[in-house]
């Protein structure tokens, strides 16, 4: 930021001075009066006199301290929510027979995905089945002691053992029905090979790993991973030196090169509790709503985070003059009298400048024309 003496300056300054000569020598005569001059300097103070053109080409405004947020800019790139990014891994081992969806085809939650045939799955359906006939058996079995019981002709302890074999029938029921639940079948439900994978969130196919006739051998490892990006994160690379200015909750705007003019606005969700050791920057993680899908991960941004600052006093940058290594600004001491004062500042915020040293709140500055104070 450099502030000179420019050409309007030198040109405005001739001016003044063609002016009361050609004032003065109409009063004069023959004999030239000298002008008088537009400011006069005593004790370091300027002083602009009764009739100095300099009093219009003046403007004065009182300097106004305020808080406001400094929006710090840094790196990032989209990425989907882990918080909405499901891995689709298969309930039991199998062969996949029909694979129902594409990479990057959008599915409802609920959707057919993928059709396996499962012995495993058969055996689990089975299992309810017979638990099931079991259950039926021990409820007769209780039923018919209950009525010998009734009629005495029953000992007490068969009553009871039968009692406890329809407990344990029950159980195993619950437990078969359970299994089968687990593993995407349903109830009554008779024993079948063909396992249903379906989706468990809407979303998009971001990956996939399964083909029809592939044998899915391993029921740790994902089929397919189902993104919603309903709601995105945008994670910025934030210096060691920044990250204690940033908090949750912070509003942060992003631009992105495929949107040009275009800002997205989203919210600090947290901040990564763990610097990267080899960049010594952290992760700054802000939500982002995604409706419209124009967010995908993997694009690279640019993200401003508003940083809360103390209140401090602002000048416009018109006011502010450089004078070899410092800055400084012409204050008003008394009506039309000035004085120049070195000041030190700190960010530039949309035409005006936040100043630390130098100002306080209910100075009088020159904001307009004080080049031509500036010896």
């Amino acid at each position: 930021m450099l502030y000179l003496l420019n050409k309007q300056g030198w040109r405005l300054a001739a001016a003044v001075a063609v002016a009361l000569n050609v004032v003065a020598c109409s009063h004069g005569g023959n004999e030239a009066a000298e002008p008088p001059p537009p400011f006069t300097i005593e004790h370091d103070q300027i002083k602009i006199p009764d009739g100095s053109p300099l009093r219009k080409e003046l403007v004065i405004q009182q300097v106004e301290t305020r808080q406001a947020p400094h929006a710090m800019v840094f790196p990032a790139n989209v990425e989907a929510d882990p918080a909405h990014t499901a891995n689709v891994l298969p309930p039991l081992t199998g062969k996949v027979m029909e694979l129902k969806v594409g990479l990057g085809e959008h599915v409802s939650k609920g959707q057919l995905l993928a059709v396996v045939d499962s012995g495993d799955y058969a055996q689990a359906a089975a299992d309810v089945e017979k638990s099931r006939d079991a259950l039926d058996l021990a409820k007769k079995a209780l039923n018919r002691a209950r009525a010998v019981q009734t009629a005495g002709g029953n000992a007490t302890k068969d009553l009871e053992s039968a009692q406890s074999g329809f407990n344990q029938a029950q159980a195993e029921f619950i437990r078969a029905q359970t299994r089968l639940t687990a593993v995407g079948g349903s109830q009554g439900v008779a024993a079948q090979r063909p396992m249903q994978v379906v989706a468990p969130t809407n979303g998009y196919i971001t990956a996939l790993s399964v083909s029809p006739g592939v044998n899915v051998n391993d029921a740790t490892a994902a089929m397919m991973v189902i993104a919603n990006l309903d709601s995105v994160w945008i994670t910025s690379n934030v210096p060691e030196s920044d990250v204690g200015l940033i908090a949750k909750g912070e509003k942060v705007d992003a631009v992105l090169s495929a949107y040009p003019g275009q800002v997205f606005h989203g919210a600090v969700a947290f901040v990564h509790p763990v610097l990267q050791a080899d960049t010594r920057r952290d992760l700054v993680r802000a939500v982002f709503v995604n409706a419209d899908g124009k967010l995908k991960p993997n694009m690279y941004a640019n993200v401003s985070i508003d940083v809360p600052q103390p209140a401090q006093v602002f000048v416009p940058e018109s006011a502010l003059l450089m004078n070899n290594d410092t800055t400084s600004v012409f204050v008003e001491v008394s009506p039309w009298t000035f004085e120049r004062r070195t000041v030190v500042l700190s960010y530039d915020e949309t035409g005006d400048t936040r100043v630390l040293k130098g100002l306080k709140t209910g100075d009088r500055v020159v904001v307009k024309g004080g080049v031509l104070l500036n010896d």
